[in-house]
């Protein structure tokens, strides 16, 4: 099994070569991945070739010192830390390099175990960071979701955070794709729940027993295979949000647990008959027509009622395609910075193709097909052929709308597309029109045409 310290890598530069090789055997036998170089140009040449995570170096070194090459480092290589080595006669000097970012120093003859903790505490620091990172950018991904144009999804918005505010039971209804989830977390962070956990379980995924063991838990050999206690997510949810999606999928004798959970706050793990307390918001959800599955006694009415006592409805992406080139545009910037790829141009019809399809799947379909354009995308340019193969999908007519004349179409098309080069131009029009590749006058005679400011 690999050492979890084998992907951080450390770069050991010092001039004494005894030193530097003991330093190296000691990292080496802690399990990180390590390389050396005896003196700071050296150093300079392997960051060129290679990222480094920390780089330790001896503060006098001949040629240039260690001030001058963590200068460098924090200039040409931002993300490496550095850590100082000194004698006591040079701390003065190693306080002065922290304050021109050394992570810390370390004097070369106490106990390299004190070196071994620092290295630790960066670790657990770097994570943390890396984690509070990601969790911004799901907040501001949360965010962009739920920005609208569309009236009756702002309705559903606003329904969403007066229930956020009571603690009372929700179900949410919408298409696969439509952003359940994404009405879910902006529920619980619109409520006073906000600062305990969101624990989300998709009953689609499990099977029955694998289900009723995932909410509940299990104790240590309650059944084959159970080989240590397990703490179900009703536990894992305790003071928080518990949101169970596709919860129309689940069978009657997991709904008949759901219930009792639900009326008494109590559970029971598998295989233990003591009751535990669990204090949880619900919010439960669904792709499947509900009340036809009450009708049809494959769903409990009563715990319907139990889970539904708002019942929220998110609108199908078709419905508010006034958010398309937003949203569009939001996924590509996304995209190109999840898979690291810059795109420089979109090709028009591609663009026509985002505009007009149908989207089926909803803002999940739209999000796979933009990751996909970008991934296929050639230095830089999104291109009309690799939207070929889905071209036969497009549905030109939405919802019960009136058949459009070719050229209504057209027309349609074209604007909303002008509007989404103009927003990406910042309303500039030599640049929109240069990009659209007509004359300035043309651009101008186009927003006369379809009314656009």
């Amino acid at each position: 099994m690999k050492n979890k310290n084998q992907s951080f890598k450390i770069l050991i530069v010092d001039d004494q070569e005894e030193y530097r090789d003991t330093l190296e055997m000691i990292l080496q036998s802690n399990g990180y991945t390590t390389d050396i170089a005896s003196s700071g140009q050296g150093a300079l040449e392997k960051l060129k070739k290679e990222n480094f995570h920390l780089v330790l170096t001896d503060f006098i070194m001949k040629g240039m010192n260690g001030i001058e090459l963590l200068e460098t480092i924090k200039r040409d290589y931002a993300e490496t830390e550095v850590i100082i080595f000194t004698g006591y006669g040079s701390v003065k000097n190693a306080v002065d390099a922290i304050k021109k970012g050394a992570f810390t120093y370390f004097i070369k003859s106490h106990d390299p175990e004190e070196l071994l903790l620092t290295i630790d505490k960066l670790i657990r620091l770097r994570d943390l960071q890396n984690k509070n990172s990601a969790l911004l950018t799901d907040q501001e991904s949360l965010q962009f979701m739920l920005d609208t144009s569309n009236e009756r999804f702002k309705r559903t918005l606003d329904i969403a955070k007066k229930a956020a505010e009571s603690n009372v039971n929700i179900l949410i209804l919408g298409e696969s794709g439509a952003g359940k989830e994404v009405f879910a977390r902006y529920i619980h962070k619109c409520s006073e729940r906000n600062t305990d956990p969101f624990v989300a379980v998709n009953c689609h995924a499990f099977s029955e027993a694998l289900l009723e063991s995932e909410l509940f838990g299990h104790e240590k050999g309650s059944f084959t295979g159970a080989h240590e206690r397990r703490i179900g997510r009703f536990e894992a949810a305790h003071e928080g949000t518990l949101f169970l999606d596709e919860i129309g999928d689940t069978s009657l004798e997991i709904q008949v647990k759901l219930l009792r959970t639900i009326e008494n706050k109590k559970i029971e793990r598998i295989g233990s008959n003591k009751s535990i307390d669990v204090n949880f918001r619900l919010i439960c959800a669904t792709n499947r027509n509900i009340y036809r599955m009450v009708a049809e006694n494959s769903f409990r009415e009563d715990l319907f009622y139990r889970i539904s006592t708002i019942v929220v409805e998110v609108p199908a992406l078709r419905e508010r395609r006034e958010d398309l080139p937003e949203l569009i545009n939001f996924f590509f910037k996304k995209a190109q910075n999840d898979l690291k790829k810059d795109i420089i141009k979109i090709e028009p019809d591609v663009m026509r193709f985002l505009l007009n399809y149908h989207y089926p799947g909803n803002v999940r379909e739209l999000k796979n097909i933009v990751e996909r354009l970008v991934v296929l995308s050639d230095k830089g340019i999104v291109r009309t052929e690799d939207i070929a193969d889905m071209r036969g999908r497009i549905n030109f007519l939405q919802g019960n709308e009136d058949i459009k004349t070719l050229k209504e179409f057209r027309s349609e098309a074209e604007s909303s597309y002008i509007q989404e080069i103009l927003k990406i131009c910042n309303y500039n029009m030599t640049e929109t029109a240069k990009k659209l590749g007509i004359s300035r006058r043309q651009l101008f005679n186009k927003l006369t045409e379809y009314g656009l400011r």
